[in-house]
C-alpha cells in the first residue's frame, strides 16, 4: 500500500533527507518572489516608458546576465565549495531586491537604474545557478534525484500559476515596493536553506587520489557534453524542442487571428501550459520511477512538438487549451528526466561545467525558439510556424533517437536497497 501511495507523487526525497527538504523549501520561496519581482519589474518599467521597447529591455536585462555569468559559474563550481558559491550568491541576490524595494520606495523614475538592479540579480543567479543543480545529485539516492527534480520543478510550475496574480493582487493593494519586499524575504528563507546544507566541495577525482592534478577548469563543460553520447543526446533533444516549437512569442497573434485579440483569451493560453505543467508535477512518480529516462525524455520532447503543431491547427478555444495543456505537461517530464540524466551521467568534478551549459541551452534556446517563430509566422502565418515547428521538432527528436542508441538505452542506476550498495556507490554508479 505504501508504494501505491507515492505512486503519483513520490515524496521520498522530502521525507528521507532533511537537507533536500530544507533545499526545496528555500527553493519554493524564491521562486514565488522571483514571480512577485518578475510582475512588479514589469509594471514598473510600463509605468515609466509606456513603451513596448522598455518591457522588451527587460529581457535583455535578465538574459544577457544570465549567459554570461551562467559559464562563469559553472567554472567555480568546479572549483570551490558549491555551498559557499549559492549562498554568497543568494547574499548577493538579497541585496539586489533590497535595492529595488528602496528605489520603489524613493520613487525612482530613472529606468536605467531599476534595469541596471534587475541585471544585477539576474547575474547574481546565474552564477550561483550551475553550482545549485548539482545539490540534488549530492543530497538524495541515485533513485531519488529524477523525483526531488519533479519537486523542484512542480513547486515552479505552481509559482508559475499563482504567483502573477497574487503578485498582481499585492502591487494592486499595498503598491510596487511591497512585491519587491516579497522577493526580499523569500530570498532570505533560501539563504537560510542553504547555510544548513552540509559543505559540498567537488569530489576528489582518480586522478587525486593517485597524485595527479584536478582536471584543469579551462576544459569546459561542452568538452565533456560532446564526449558522452547520453549528455550530447539529451542536451540535443531539448535544444530541438525549444527551438524549433517555442510556441510564447505567436500568443498575441494566435489570439488575435482566432479570439479577436481577447486579453483573456491569451491570460488562457499561458495557465494552460501551466496547468499541463501542474498536473504532470502531481504524477510525476509514474515517470520518475521508469528507469529508462532517455527513452522517457525522447518520447515527451516528440509529444511537446506534435502538441504545439496540433496547438497551430486547432480551432475550438477547448481544443487549443487543451493542446498547451498536453505540451506542458510533455515539457514538465521532459525537463525533470533530462534534468536527472545529466546530472547522474556527469562526473562531479565537472558537473559544474556541464550545468552551466545546461542552464545555457535552457536560456537560449527558448528566446531563440520565439524569435525564430515569430520570423517565420512575419512571413507566411502563426499557424504555419507553429504546426511546421512542432512537425519540426518532433521529426528533430526521431533523428537524435535513431542516432543516439545510448540515449534510447540509457537507465537510471540501480537503488540503493536493489544493488547492495551504499548511497555514495548508488550516486556514483554512472560516473
Amino acid at each position: 500500500m505504501r508504494a501505491r501511495g507515492v505512486r503519483f507523487l513520490d515524496t521520498r526525497p522530502l521525507r528521507a533527507s532533511r537537507p533536500f527538504r530544507d533545499l526545496w523549501i528555500g527553493t519554493a520561496a524564491a521562486q514565488i518572489g522571483g514571480q512577485a519581482a518578475t510582475v512588479a519589474v514589469l509594471a514598473q518599467v510600463w509605468e515609466l516608458t509606456g513603451s513596448a521597447i522598455g518591457t522588451g529591455a527587460i529581457g535583455l536585462a535578465t538574459g544577457l546576465p544570465m549567459l554570461v555569468f551562467g559559464l562563469l559559474g559553472g567554472t567555480l563550481a568546479d572549483t570551490v565549495d558549491r555551498r559557499s558559491l549559492v549562498r554568497a550568491t543568494t547574499a548577493a541576490q538579497f541585496t539586489a531586491a533590497v535595492a529595488l524595494c528602496a528605489q520603489a520606495l524613493l520613487g525612482n523614475r530613472s529606468v536605467l537604474l531599476l534595469l541596471t538592479l534587475v541585471a544585477a540579480g539576474s547575474a547574481a543567479a546565474a552564477l550561483g545557478a550551475p553550482a545549485r543543480r548539482t545539490f540534488p545529485v549530492r543530497l538524495l539516492p541515485a533513485d531519488q534525484v529524477a523525483s526531488g527534480l519533479a519537486l523542484t520543478s512542480l513547486s515552479f510550475q505552481i509559482s508559475m500559476l499563482a504567483g502573477p496574480a497574487a503578485a498582481g493582487l499585492i502591487i494592486a493593494v499595498w503598491g510596487l515596493p511591497a512585491a519587491y519586499a516579497v522577493q526580499a524575504a523569500a530570498l532570505a528563507l533560501s539563504m537560510l536553506a542553504v547555510i544548513r546544507l552540509p559543505a559540498m566541495r567537488p569530489e576528489v577525482t582518480p586522478a587525486e587520489k593517485d597524485g595527479g592534478r584536478r582536471p584543469r577548469a579551462r576544459r569546459g563543460g561542452w568538452s565533456v557534453v560532446l564526449r558522452r553520447p547520453t549528455l550530447w543526446g539529451s542536451l540535443a533533444t531539448d535544444l530541438s524542442a525549444t527551438l524549433l516549437a517555442m510556441p510564447v512569442a505567436l500568443f498575441p497573434l494566435v489570439n488575435e487571428a482566432r479570439f479577436d485579440g481577447n486579453p483573456q483569451t491569451l491570460g488562457l493560453f499561458l495557465s494552460a501550459v501551466a496547468v499541463g505543467g501542474v498536473g504532470a508535477g502531481l504524477v510525476s512518480g509514474t515517470v520518475t520511477r521508469v528507469r529508462r529516462a532517455g527513452l522517457v525524455q525522447l518520447t515527451a520532447a516528440a509529444v511537446w512538438g506534435l502538441a504545439l503543431a496540433g496547438f497551430g491547427l486547432a480551432g475550438p478555444l477547448w481544443l487549443t487549451l487543451g493542446c498547451l495543456a498536453v505540451a506542458g505537461a510533455a515539457d514538465t517530464v521532459s525537463v525533470i528526466t533530462r534534468s536527472a540524466l545529466v546530472q547522474l551521467e556527469t562526473p562531479d568534478a565537472f558537473r559544474g561545467r556541464v550545468s552551466s551549459v545546461e542552464h545555457v541551452i535552457g536560456v537560449a534556446g527558448p528566446e531563440l525558439g520565439n524569435f525564430r517563430g515569430g520570423l517565420v509566422a512575419s512571413v507566411t502565418s502563426a499557424p504555419f510556424a507553429l504546426a511546421t515547428g512542432g512537425l519540426s521538432a518532433a521529426l528533430a527528436v526521431a533523428v537524435v533517437a535513431a542516432a543516439n542508441g545510448p540515449l534510447r538505452a540509457y537507465r537510471t542506476p540501480d537503488p540503493p536497497e536493489a544493488s547492495g550498495t551504499s548511497q555514495k556507490a548508488a550516486k556514483t554508479a554512472s560516473h
